[in-house]
């Protein structure tokens, strides 16, 4: 478990996900749900929970009770929670491990065990191989199949962090180190500068002329678990939840060089490699070097490197070789969408559904963030998991939205559902409920193994309703657990730009769907995107910075985002 201090918030939030899992395989009711949302809750604390603790704040929390606080209590003052190893010792050693994987639920997990005594994935993965599940009653081939991939996918999953999650730990560090009077520049590099999806680990690049200093900080950061390696110019450590750091300190002169350099991607420096050989230059993290006569071009500065290689300055996001070099020798990069662009949040959800707060709260956090209005898209009926709502319901729902938006002062309140699109391609809420709202969410919820024709041709269903504003999430992906289901998105494109349907940025950080790769691909079908956080708390509004990172990623701009648009251009723009 590691020292009582360095306990954070997302070691307590999987333990509570740990006793959600392991209370579903013994069949409890209600009370998975409740840990559940408790540890989403604190996952995604904006806040370092020991600061919590300290002031007696813990059932202040939404979905904290006192049952529930005063386990996480026992978490942080004796490194352990007695309830979690009671659970463990009544199940066999391995079982919880099973929830994890896309497909497995409790009961499946419980009668492989009964009936196979399989208790751990490396012997769920040999059974399937050897087919031995497809004979129980409930499973079969193909469900073999799925296991053997959902096991690969879990695997995968393993090594790599969402973005989501790992950004504001690496600002963090980024930020004592910046508070440093020895340190003169400090930057986020790699793969978490360029936005990637998932990292394998965090980069940072000082520079500074007492290099010894700035490694003595870093390594004795309370955040820090173990220390791997510490030199005068590079030091790697492991933090307390898992994620290496690799801290580097350069001369000032050089700091533009290296931040290009290990920056990447890879493919993109070799590309400017080749180019600066054109010139009978050397380009490296020390400088961009003229080997004629050894006289350095540029290195202080990134912008100079780019300027020097006869290149427009190439925005981090846009570092894949996808085409920018040649973009940005014939001057044609993309004007990238920025944040403060964004207007409003387009898909949230409330305590009406399964949410945590209530729609004055969710509305009050958005305003304070800058935006002018919001969408509330709580879940419709047929999600019953999540507590979804009549189609009385969502006329109560559309009152008290009226009711609250007429109390904020320049902030505005959409009524909205995120519709469930079932197996045939209908949606579970009438279209005389659905032709009240201000805006409709379509997702998929549910049978994600259909064939890619039978998924497409459902999801086409939903496009060619009337009142179907948006397609949610289009790829049922949850990166690092659930692949995508089959899907023929050129398809989805070619309606979505002939139906005027806008594809959802799915900003949540194990989703961020479409991804980067399907906005590239989407947006020559001269289709437009909403980018909607789905956030169930008002701290995941934040989470607005993710899914434009994505459409940076896929080279979007303000015109591809729907909700740029002012109030009274997005109710235009939903109601053609």
């Amino acid at each position: 478990m590691g020292e009582l201090s360095k306990i954070k918030n997302r070691e307590i939030a999987g333990i509570l996900y740990e006793i959600a899992d392991l209370l579903e395989i013994k069949g409890v009711q209600f009370k998975p749900r409740a840990y559940r949302r408790a540890a989403q809750t604190i996952e995604t604390l904006p806040e370092d929970i020991q600061a919590i603790h300290k002031r007696g704040e813990l059932q202040k929390i939404p979905r904290i009770g006192s049952s529930i606080a005063s386990k996480i209590q026992e978490i942080m003052e004796t490194g352990s929670l007695k309830y979690l190893e009671e659970l463990r010792e009544e199940l066999p050693h391995g079982l919880g491990d099973f929830v994890e994987i896309e497909g497995i639920g409790p009961k499946k997990a419980l009668k492989l065990y009964e009936k196979l005594k399989i208790s751990s994935i490396k012997e769920l993965e040999s059974a399937a191989k050897q087919g031995k599940i497809r004979g129980l009653r409930g499973f079969g081939e193909k469900t073999e199949e799925n296991i053997l991939q959902s096991i690969q996918t879990y695997r995968s999953g393993q090594e790599r962090f969402l973005l989501g999650y790992v950004l504001s730990i690496a600002r963090e560090i980024e930020r004592k180190l910046k508070g440093l009077e020895e340190v003169t520049r400090v930057s986020l590099a790699g793969s978490i500068r360029r936005r990637k999806e998932t990292i394998g680990d965090a980069d940072i690049l000082v520079s500074s002329q007492e290099p010894t200093k700035i490694m003595n900080f870093f390594t004795q950061l309370s955040e820090v678990k173990r220390v791997l390696a510490k030199g005068k110019t590079k030091s790697t450590v492991v933090l307390t939840d898992n994620l290496q750091v690799d801290l580097r300190v350069v001369e000032e002169e050089s700091f533009g060089s290296a931040l290009q350099y290990f920056t990447g991607s890879k493919e993109h420096n070799i590309r400017l490699r080749e180019l600066a050989l054109d010139k009978d230059w050397k380009l490296s993290e020390y400088s961009l070097l003229d080997k004629g006569t050894n006289q350095p071009i540029a290195g202080e500065n990134e912008e100079d490197i780019y300027k020097a290689l006869g290149l427009d300055y190439i925005e981090p996001e846009l570092r894949e070789n996808r085409g920018e070099i040649e973009a940005a020798i014939e001057g044609r990069l993309p004007n990238l969408i920025k944040l403060e662009e964004i207007k409003g949040d387009l898909h949230v959800h409330t305590n009406w559904s399964d949410g945590s707060y209530s729609i004055g709260e969710m509305a009050k956090t958005a305003k304070s963030l800058g935006f002018e209005y919001l969408a509330i898209c709580d879940h419709s009926q047929t999600l019953q998991i999540a507590h979804g709502l009549t189609e009385q319901d969502l006329h109560k729902q559309i009152r008290e939205i009226e009711n609250i938006s007429r109390e904020m002062h320049g902030f505005t309140i959409l009524s909205g559902v995120e519709v469930n699109i079932d197996s045939d391609g209908k949606l579970d809420i009438k279209n005389h409920t659905l032709k009240d709202l201000d805006i409709v969410v379509a997702s998929v919820h549910s049978g994600f193994k259909q064939s890619e024709k039978k998924m497409t041709e459902r999801v086409l269903a939903a496009m060619h309703n009337d009142y179907v504003n948006v397609i949610g999430h289009p790829t049922g992906r949850i990166i690092n657990k659930r692949d995508p289901y089959q899907i023929d998105l050129s398809k989805i494109f070619e309606a979505a730009s002939e139906l005027k349907v806008f594809m959802e940025i799915n900003a949540f950080p194990n989703r961020l769907d479409l991804s980067d790769l399907n906005c590239f691909r989407a947006k020559d079908y001269g289709i437009k995107f909403s980018i909607g956080t789905d956030a169930h708390n008002k701290d995941h509004l934040r989470y607005m910075e993710l899914g434009v990172a994505t459409a940076r990623r896929g080279w979007l701009e303000k015109k591809h985002i729907i909700n740029t648009s002012s109030l009274k251009e997005i109710r235009k723009l939903l109601e053609s």
